[in-house]
């Protein structure tokens, strides 16, 4: 995907003042698809919770989270994800925003992997009974047509084996160990010549 559709002006500012722009042009091209790959794909239909973010007519922004058993996000399509929603507390202010705004962001976790997947595209919110059929205990179903998927560094995730907080987080009289990703001939002539503050992770 081209850097300009991809990043907002923003974005672009705070790329320019931290000397992330062609770091960030580099991942915009090669990194962010239109689709899920056959992994990602796979990911998703092992996972067991989504993080939802919405925004509503007026622009107040909504995250929530939604879980299940293993699956309950359907991927029809490497384009479409369909997301149950089900009884809950009646605000219905994520599913109001999806259904209202048309427009939604997606974050997978997956400690285990370790991985952070992104999506974002326009979506839609059905109760049609053939839809919620394929849904056990569905009420609604937010169907997500993708526009955008991409892995994110999973540098600060807690750690599967202990449960504990990654080695990575920054803290007092501690030095991180640098990121592997960053060790990569593909990123020798990409990243500033200077570090970003401690504790600030580039995304």
């Amino acid at each position: 995907m081209e850097p300009d559709d991809f990043y907002r002006p923003g974005s672009r500012r705070l790329q320019q003042e931290f000397g992330t722009g062609a770091l960030a042009a580099h991942l915009a091209r090669r990194y962010v698809l239109d689709a899920l790959e056959d992994q990602h794909v796979d990911w998703i239909r092992g996972a067991d919770a989504v993080w939802v973010a919405t925004v509503s007519d007026d622009g107040q922004p909504e995250c929530s989270y939604k879980g299940g058993l293993p699956g309950f996000v359907r991927v029809p399509d490497r384009r479409c994800l369909e997301i149950p929603s089900y009884d809950g507390n009646g605000m219905y202010r994520t599913l109001g925003n999806a259904a209202g705004g048309a427009r939604i962001g997606l974050l997978f976790l997956f400690p285990e992997t370790p991985s952070k997947l992104r999506v974002n595209g326009a979506c839609e919110v059905s109760t049609d009974a053939g839809v919620l059929a394929g849904h056990h205990g569905a009420e609604a179903v937010v169907r997500v047509t993708i526009e955008q998927v991409f892995e994110n560094c999973p540098r600060y995730l807690h750690d599967p084996g202990t449960g504990g907080h990654s080695r990575d987080c920054p803290r007092p009289d501690y030095r991180p160990p640098a990121a592997a990703w960053k060790q990569k001939p593909e990123y020798e002539q990409l990243l500033p010549a200077r570090p970003a503050a401690a504790g600030r992770e580039r995304e």
